[in-house]
């Protein structure tokens, strides 16, 4: 939604206001904004070609183990179960 040209206006006085009563709260706001930017830029660039991250790989490993030991665990169980009967 766009801004009428008023509250522009006024936006634009309080920035103003702001600039020359805090000169230290422009520098770190323009520090943020820098970082914030640089941020953004790095995590577009890691969603084109993303590997995923060796401990993400850690637990699907573990998780496809865990679920490999319950499944032969099971097996094991209904065939003596089957046996006995």
């Amino acid at each position: 939604m766009a801004w009428s040209q008023d509250e522009e206006w006024m936006l634009a006085q309080i920035e103003q206001h702001l600039v020359d009563d805090d000169p230290r709260l422009v520098a770190r706001l323009e520090s943020f904004n820098e970082r914030a930017r640089r941020s953004e830029e790095r995590a577009a660039g890691r969603t084109a070609g993303r590997t995923p991250r060796r401990s993400t790989v850690i637990i699907l490993i573990s998780w496809f183990l865990i679920a490999t030991l319950v499944a032969t665990l099971l097996i094991l169980v209904l065939r003596e179960a089957a046996s006995l009967a």
